[in-house]
């Protein structure tokens, strides 16, 4: 399963302007990971290559090992997401991805009840830097700028709710 950024889908953020949302996504994405971690045998994993690439090996490691279903869901910068500077800035926008807090990286293994949240101070003061730093969000601005800024403002709601969500599962 791949999911760029180049289309939208159920677990496109609010805000992007890609196919099928040309006025920007309106409605918030589907949480595949929190949907996998719902089911009591499955390693669940997020991981960023360009944010932390112990925590991915790590990861990839310990799905392997897991003697049932693992599901690893990838952070993985594309053409389409419009990257200023261009591709050749995809680890840094990668790694800004996780540190702003709009891609935590964690593991849930099942065979220990485990949860690691491998995000560490995450700054929310950095997540608009990472929105304006690529084009599917900028969009939007320059049809609706009043519209594009509500939306992107619940990406973060969400984003920081969500970070939350996995800090307590970490208890």
């Amino acid at each position: 399963y791949s999911n760029t950024g180049g289309q939208t889908s159920k677990a496109t953020t609010e805000g992007i302007v890609a196919p099928f949302s040309s006025n920007g996504k309106k409605t918030k994405s589907k949480d595949l990971a929190r949907i996998a971690m719902s089911y009591p045998n499955v390693y669940v994993a997020q991981i960023n290559l360009g944010a932390n690439m112990m925590q991915t090996i790590k990861a990839l490691k310990e799905a392997e090992a897991h003697k049932g279903p693992s599901i690893v869901i990838a952070y993985s910068s594309c053409i389409s997401h419009g990257i200023k500077g261009g591709m050749s800035n995809s680890l840094s926008a990668s790694n800004l991805a996780t540190k702003s807090g709009y891609y935590p990286i964690f593991r849930y293994n099942p065979d220990l009840s485990k949860f690691t949240l491998d995000s560490k101070n995450v700054d929310f003061d950095l997540y608009d830097e990472f929105l304006s730093s690529q084009n599917r969000f900028n969009i939007l601005k320059n049809i609706d700028e009043e519209e594009a800024n509500r939306l992107l403002e619940l990406n973060k709601q969400h984003a920081i709710e969500n970070y939350n969500y996995l800090k307590n599962l970490e208890n």
